[in-house]
C-alpha cells in the first residue's frame, strides 16, 4: 500500500510508502488497496504526499521495466568506434539516446545548490504544491452525455444523504 503512518508529506512519509512499495512489487501482488496520497495511517490524506507517491509509482515502473537486448541498445560498435581517453557525448549512438535514456522524474529536482538556490529552493513538498495546483488549473472535464452526468451526480447525491444518516 502506499500508504504510511507519516502526519505528513516528509522524509518519512515517503521511505515508508516506498517500503510498501516494495513489499508489493517482491510479493508479486497485483491487487494492492488504498491509495496514493494516504498519511496518518489512512486517517488523512494531501494532495502533496499524493504527487510525492505517483513519483515514486513512477519511479518503480521505470525500474521494473524490461531491459532490452537488441543489437541497437547492446551498440558494440559504437563502443568500437570510440579510442581509448575518448568520450561517448559526440558519437551518433549517444545523441540519439541521451534525452530520453533515463527516467525524467516529474518531482525530483536535479540542479546543482547555487541553481536550486537561485530557483526559489523548493523543497520536494513545496514542488509537490505547486505540480497539484498546475495539475488542477489545467483540468479539462472529460467529454461526457449529460443525461450520464446527471445520473452520476444523482447517485453521489443519494450516497451523501444516505451516509450522512448512517446507512452504509
Amino acid at each position: 500500500t502506499p500508504g504510511s503512518a507519516s502526519n505528513a508529506a516528509d522524509a518519512q512519509g515517503a521511505y515508508e510508502t516506498l517500503m510498501a512499495l516494495w513489499g508489493a512489487v517482491l510479493g508479486h501482488g497485483n491487487l494492492v488497496y488504498h491509495a496514493a496520497g494516504w498519511q496518518e495511517g489512512g486517517l488523512t490524506a494531501s494532495f502533496e504526499k499524493f504527487i510525492i507517491d505517483v513519483e515514486l509509482i513512477q519511479h518503480m515502473m521505470e525500474f521494473l521495466r524490461p531491459i532490452e537486448v537488441n543489437e541497437a541498445e547492446l551498440a558494440v560498435e559504437a563502443l568500437g568506434a570510440v579510442p581509448t581517453g575518448g568520450h561517448f557525448f559526440g558519437e551518433p549512438h549517444t545523441l540519439e539516446r541521451y534525452a530520453t535514456a533515463f527516467y525524467q522524474p516529474m518531482l525530483s529536482n536535479w540542479q546543482n545548490y547555487e541553481a536550486w538556490q537561485e530557483a526559489g529552493g523548493l523543497d520536494a513538498t513545496a514542488r509537490a504544491t505547486r505540480l497539484w495546483k498546475k495539475a488542477l488549473e489545467d483540468y479539462v472535464d472529460p467529454a461526457m452525455d449529460i443525461a450520464v452526468r446527471e445520473a452520476l451526480e444523482a447517485y453521489v447525491a443519494r450516497r451523501k444523504e444516505a451516509i450522512g444518516q448512517g446507512e452504509p
